[in-house]
């Protein structure tokens, strides 16, 4: 994470309120080094749980401690000797562990948070690549590091994946089994072996990204910290594999969909839709770490992937200095491109957004009326917003108002709803 609550002061207020802000902030790092320890992703988690009923109990009497990390990752590790206390079989384990908590019993202190902090990046990484074992089907492995990495409930990914909930709660439970069956080792893998993994985990990366992004649930429209948790291992992916273009695309995209997280929004947290943004307020640093990420992405490969071409589509928007500036034809362009890498209803329905743009509204909308019918998009709400959207630009109110109307309903984004409801008044009064 960029930035945990053991960077800075503890938080004030509620005690159950900030043990729940604390707790959400470090359970990532907090399950990654219970994972290291144990050997076993299941168990962490409930070691973790353990740790926030502690915190629950005793931090509204004792105090919220300075290394709240620390002290979590303390707690678990003594009911993970506890449990090993009890199984003869786990003895050498249990030894190990039990030694390095004598070592730092009493001293929850300044250099242990600091050595945890400094190995956070590969027990993050262990964690992650452990999670997108070959073992697990794609969708598990996605799924599973969603939950221990991005913090995202079953409901929450579910959404990203549109796919009922059950089905999300059923792989996670399923993935852990299964690694915990074939005995997995808790490390990042090497040579071939890492790039065969490596896909699924910048899919990963991606969707915990664009949950922060465009939050499916919650009443705000973006949660900015899941956008630095995705930023932050995008980068430390990248920093491990230099010379890899997906994955310099990746963090291209990210940095420069990022760079426009101030003008997303208006002053009461509204949306503010890309061509109503006032582009001075995006943030020319990330754009400029994002297009040279890209560049150097392009450089390396003659054949570019699906995150490389995402990365070039918001390049496109970010070189133009005003929305009537933006090069619709080349992005309509990328796009093709991109459903040839990887076609998806959810591309084309980009696409047609760029048609839209590019070559006026019937040709956006002859594209969106051949995917109404597309089993993937019923029930995603963006379908009938955008061709909402081009109805209202051929001045087909009323037409635009029932599609409006219907992506409302379909949002659980608070934000969201309001806007698409927003844009059906338009239709009225217009």
């Amino acid at each position: 994470m960029t930035a945990t609550p053991s960077d800075g002061p503890a938080p004030h207020g509620d005690p159950a309120r900030a043990v729940e802000t604390v707790f959400r902030a470090e359970y990532p790092r907090l399950v990654a080094t219970l994972s290291r320890m144990t050997g076993d992703i299941g168990l962490a988690e409930e070691l973790a749980q353990d740790a926030l009923v502690a915190a629950v109990e005793q931090w509204p009497t004792s105090g919220i401690p300075d290394n709240r990390g620390a002290w979590l990752v303390a707690i678990g590790k003594r009911r993970a000797v506890d449990l090993f206390r009890r199984n003869q079989n786990l003895h050498r384990k249990y030894a190990a562990i039990g030694r390095d908590l004598g070592q730092e019993e009493g001293a929850v202190s300044e250099d242990f948070d600091t050595a945890l902090d400094n190995d956070l990046g590969d027990n993050l990484l262990r964690l992650m690549f452990t999670a997108c074992h070959p073992v697990l089907a794609v969708a598990a492995k996605v799924a599973l590091t969603l939950r221990l990495l991005g913090g995202l409930t079953t409901d929450e990914i579910a959404r990203a994946f549109l796919v009922p909930e059950a089905t999300i709660a059923q792989r996670i439970v399923r993935a852990k089994k299964a690694l915990t069956k074939a005995k997995v080792p808790f490390e990042v893998p090497h040579g071939q072996d890492f790039l065969d993994r490596l896909p699924a985990v910048l899919q990963v990366i991606y969707l915990v990204y664009n949950e922060g992004y465009s939050a499916t649930a919650h009443d705000d429209w973006m949660r900015p910290s899941l956008c630095e948790d995705a930023l932050r291992l995008g980068r430390t992916v990248a920093g491990l594999l230099p010379r890899e273009a997906e994955v310099l695309g990746l963090v291209a995209l990210m940095e420069i969909q990022s760079s426009r997280a101030e003008a997303r929004l208006g002053p009461k947290g509204e949306p503010v839709l890309l061509l109503d943004q006032d582009r001075q307020r995006w943030d020319t640093g990330a754009i400029e770490r994002g297009l040279d990420a890209l560049e150097r992405a392009e450089t390396l490969t003659s054949t570019r992937g699906p995150y490389v071409l995402q990365a070039a589509i918001t390049g496109c928007h970010a070189r133009a200095r005003a929305a009537q500036d933006t090069d619709w034809y080349r992005i309509a362009e990328l796009y093709a491109e991109l459903a040839g890498v990887v076609p998806s209803p959810v591309v084309e329905l980009n696409r047609a957004v760029a048609l839209g743009m590019a070559y006026g509204p019937n040709a956006g909308l002859e594209l969106i009326d051949h995917l109404v019918d597309v089993p993937a998009l019923q029930g995603y709400h963006l379908l009938p917003s955008v061709r909402g959207d081009l109805l209202f630009k051929l001045g087909r109110f009323d037409e635009a108002r029932v599609e409006f109307e219907r992506a409302a309903s379909l949002t659980r984004n608070a934000r969201e709803r309001e806007l698409s409801l927003e844009r059906a008044r338009a239709c009225i009064l217009t």
